[in-house]
């Protein structure tokens, strides 16, 4: 009799671990500040999630990228406003500096090797900023207004190393080479 309890006890502690650890995907992610979003989708690639609140009259976003990585890397994500893949992006960024604190910027990714240098972008972005918990990254901003266009072009990338306050390469395994798409900012 001892031992059935005993098992029924662990079986309930390993499902409730089960349902705690995948708890947290894309819909039900909670953010620290009171941030909440609207609509999120789970990228397909990288580990990585998109979260976002259009708003419709001002044709402004507020999104969160969040991406699985370690304390010595850097994410980013980006708009192409011109055509798919990673040349031409106006990017999001962010790592920990050199004293240790998160800092996010935009960049220009005008070349397959950019300076990563913070720059201006084509298109308004306000509210920058990162945090980074739970072996996450998470960017965020606010862009736009996007004008009529609800769909745009994206791009997201995490690399393992910083130096000199400079994101350095990220790899180019498949999974990097294949996180870009089309999001629309109107539908989930």
């Amino acid at each position: 009799m001892a031992s059935s309890s005993t098992s029924k006890l662990l079986f309930c502690i390993l499902a409730s671990l089960f349902l705690v650890s995948t708890g947290q995907n894309c819909s039900n992610y909670t953010f620290t500040a009171n941030r909440t979003f609207s609509s999120c989708k789970e990228l397909p690639y990288l580990e990585a999630n998109l979260h976002w609140n259009y708003n419709s009259s001002s044709t402004k976003v507020s999104l969160a990228y969040r991406a699985k990585q370690d304390s010595k890397g850097w994410v980013a994500w980006a708009v192409n406003p011109t055509r798919r893949g990673m040349v031409g992006s106006q990017a999001l960024v962010a790592f920990h500096n050199s004293n240790g604190s998160m800092i996010a910027y935009t960049t220009q990714l005008t070349s397959y090797n950019p300076s990563m240098l913070k720059a201006n972008l084509t298109f308004q972005v306000s509210y920058v900023s990162a945090e980074y918990s739970n072996n996450e990254m998470t960017i965020f901003a606010t862009i736009g207004p996007l004008g009529n266009r609800t769909t745009v072009n994206h791009v997201w990338q995490t690399g393992s190393s910083v130096s000199s306050n400079i994101p350095q390469m990220h790899p180019l395994s498949s999974p990097h080479l294949r996180s870009f798409g089309e999001i629309d900012f109107q539908t989930v």
